[in-house]
């Protein structure tokens, strides 16, 4: 059966995407839904809410607020919300709830804007898809409603898009700010360590770095709109474990799965790409895989003929049959562990 997980735990949702770009942005951002929602992004998929505030909520639907589709209730307690905290805008992230009852968000968008007199940006997130999806989702809308003013351009300004937990394993920016500082002079990661701020003044960028394929469609606006170049890559390789001469097989998000190959094929390894989120096509090569399902990696990994696999060990579970060197790649969207965690535990 397609989707289903027999060795793996559930991937991080798009719901849980979206509220990881809009965590730091400094606005009012609701979760539709009754609680259980909410309770899986801040309990499992998002790892800053034990170092840094944000006003996230659940709408707290009852059984018959969502039956009935009562929109009015989850709009005025969003109102009251806004009396109690300052914030310059607002946003409401879809769940399977709404979806399941078709609640229109694009009309709930509407009614909140005028009720609160805040901009609101409302997500057809559903639960259903991956994390990426609904990253690339609030990316586009946060920078279509606010960077709508040319501004000077900064001379050696970078932007970056795709800085969140789930794609790098980061709670902040230091390390991705430290492994490109050498090349330029500002940086700004959208979403980590900036708020909406930022994204108001992003055509002050001289060009703009996506670090993960749910930033490319952003990305593409603001060059559009502003003429901003962008180009597309990963930073953080620095730790990659040493590999000379082998068949790799590299399983992460594709932009840090395309750095780390361009890291070993200088090292003499022949190297395939796979991943289970977003595989835009400009960035992939002949052989790389999108991975669908469980047996697909299963087939991959055992008859594609790979001495070496990077990949979050929680992959490992359904890889015992691989006879070759399993090398773990933490991918906080699949096994809910930091990089500074590594770190903790070999200081």
């Amino acid at each position: 059966m397609k989707k289903l997980l027999k060795h793996i735990s559930p991937l991080a949702p798009d719901d849980s995407g979206a509220c990881s770009v809009l965590y730091e942005m400094g606005g009012i951002t609701v979760i539709c839904d009754a609680g259980g929602c909410a309770g899986n992004v801040c309990g499992f998929d998002e790892p800053r809410w034990f170092e840094k505030r944000s006003a996230l909520f659940s709408a707290g639907l009852r059984d018959m607020d969502a039956i009935l589709g009562r929109d009015d209730m989850l709009v005025k307690k969003l109102s009251l919300i806004t009396q109690q905290i300052d914030a310059p805008f607002t946003a409401i992230v879809g769940t399977p709830v709404p979806a399941v009852i078709a609640t229109d968000l694009k009309a709930l968008e509407r009614m909140s804007e005028k009720k609160t007199g805040l901009p609101c940006i409302a997500l057809k997130t559903d639960g259903t898809r991956l994390y990426d999806y609904g990253e690339e989702m609030a990316y586009y809308r946060l920078f279509d409603k606010f960077a709508t003013d040319k501004l000077p351009v900064k001379k050696g300004k970078l932007g970056v898009i795709g800085a969140t937990p789930l794609n790098t394993g980061e709670t902040d920016s230091k390390v991705i700010k430290s492994a490109l500082s050498d090349k330029c002079g500002e940086i700004v990661c959208f979403g980590m360590d900036s708020g909406l701020d930022e994204v108001i003044k992003a055509s002050e960028c001289e060009r703009i770095l996506v670090i993960a394929p749910s930033g490319i469609k952003a990305a593409k606006l603001l060059n559009e709109r502003f003429g901003t170049p962008f180009d597309a890559g990963y930073p953080l390789t620095d730790n990659a474990p040493e590999i000379s001469g082998k068949k790799v097989l590299i399983v992460h998000q594709q932009f840090c799965a395309n750095a780390l190959r361009e890291h070993y094929e200088k090292a003499g390894c022949e190297v395939t790409a796979a991943s289970f989120f977003m595989m835009h096509s400009d960035y992939m090569r002949e052989g790389d895989i999108h991975l669908t399902e469980e047996d697909e990696l299963i087939e991959l990994a055992l008859n594609g003929g790979f001495d070496t696999i990077l990949a979050d060990e929680r992959f490992k579970l359904m890889l015992k049959g691989f006879g070759g060197e399993f090398l773990d790649l933490r991918h906080f969207a699949v096994g809910g562990r930091l990089n500074k965690e590594n770190n903790d535990e070999n200081s």
